[in-house]
């Protein structure tokens, strides 16, 4: 079969490989690849910039945004063959560490986590891979192809899901509104939950034209390019970017008891002017949260799986700018002007 692999480490290195077929066994599921999704952390390992291959291997299979049907199941996995399935990026650690222990292994203490595609385990991106039911989300098959989002939306699911358990600190928190800077798919898929959720909706982004404003406010948000209005607050920020200018400007953007969340990953070694001491006034006297969110559990994929449910079936189909199949991979991999979300086909008449 055909496996998309990397030599972490070493630029470029990524390649297309004969791989040997998988087994079927009696603790995982055999999946068929339909599509993968393309990101950011494909890239960068691309480039170099991390990555970890499976122990006594030089080479990992890359990809972490998976969508596959099942073709064989072990007896009393909970599945049947012909299941439309998202298989779940994170692994615990061995030791435990006392949040792998109770399946909060997004908030793992120790960083001894393993990860599809990324760290120590090999990735989605094969024609046919392995899945342990465990970490295995049956989608609607009604989403067909869109499913392919799951992961991006659980990241959201996560996040949605703190910033609702830090806002019920206090009895009378009731938000109205929310900024989401960076309309790629990550911003807009927490945009769309935050529809759901009956938010006014603002989203800021660097492009002034393309599909993110019509996107935007056809959800019935504010879009707004490049720069927000002097005054403008909101009770909730999250921050999808990681671009240090903007996370310089959301810190003040939150309102009396609000939270903003931290999504986006900065690269390190770049300073900027920075008022630590009004930011942190403002923080105190406003009683407000910032905090970080990474990764995703299990509850996390359900609860995206439900969001994705509820969405628009012709809104999500927008987020997907390019489907490239599989003869063509390397296209996948490569940024182009007005790209949202970009899917590699395994199957072509998956679309």
């Amino acid at each position: 079969m055909k496996a998309i692999t990397v030599l972490p480490g070493t630029p470029a290195s990524v390649q297309l490989d004969d791989r040997p077929e998988p087994r079927g066994t009696d603790d995982a599921l055999l999946v068929q690849a339909i599509a993968l999704g393309v990101c950011g952390t494909d890239r960068e390992i691309i480039s170099g910039a991390y990555g970890w291959a499976p122990p006594g291997k030089e080479r990992l299979v890359l990809g972490h945004e998976s969508l596959g049907r099942v073709i064989e199941t072990p007896q009393n996995s909970g599945f049947d063959k012909g299941d439309i399935v998202v298989g779940i990026v994170r692994r615990p650690d061995p030791v435990p560490c006392p949040s792998c222990a109770v399946g909060e292994w997004d908030m793992c203490r120790n960083g001894l986590y393993t990860e599809r595609g990324i760290k120590a385990v090999d990735g989605y991106g094969a024609e046919r891979f392995p899945l342990e039911p465990q970490y295995a989300i049956k989608v609607d098959a009604s989403l067909g192809s869109l499913a392919v989002l799951l992961e991006p939306a659980s990241i959201l699911a996560k996040a949605w899901d703190h910033i609702d358990r830090i806002g019920a600190r206090t009895r009378s928190w009731s938000p109205r509104t929310v900024l989401v800077t960076g309309a790629g798919p990550v911003g807009l898929l927490g945009a769309v939950m935050a529809q759901q959720r009956g938010l006014e909706i603002h989203v800021m982004d660097l492009a002034d034209s393309g599909p993110k404003p019509d996107l935007v406010r056809d959800l019935g948000g504010h879009y707004h390019a490049r720069m927000l209005p002097e005054d403008f607050r909101a009770d909730i920020v999250i921050e999808c970017t990681g671009a240090l200018p903007v996370l310089a400007d959301v810190m003040h953007r939150v309102g009396s008891d609000g939270v903003v969340c931290l999504t986006g990953v900065s690269g390190s070694g770049h300073r900027l002017p920075f008022d630590f001491g009004a930011f942190n006034r403002h923080m105190v006297l406003s009683n407000n949260v910032t905090f970080g969110s990474v990764n995703a559990n299990r509850a996390h994929y359900q609860a995206a799986a439900e969001a994705l449910a509820k969405a628009d079936r012709a809104w999500l189909s927008r987020l997907i700018t390019r489907r490239v199949p599989l003869d063509r991979w390397q296209e996948a991999f490569q940024r182009q002007p007005g790209d949202i979300k970009v899917v590699l086909q395994f199957e072509p008449d998956a679309a």
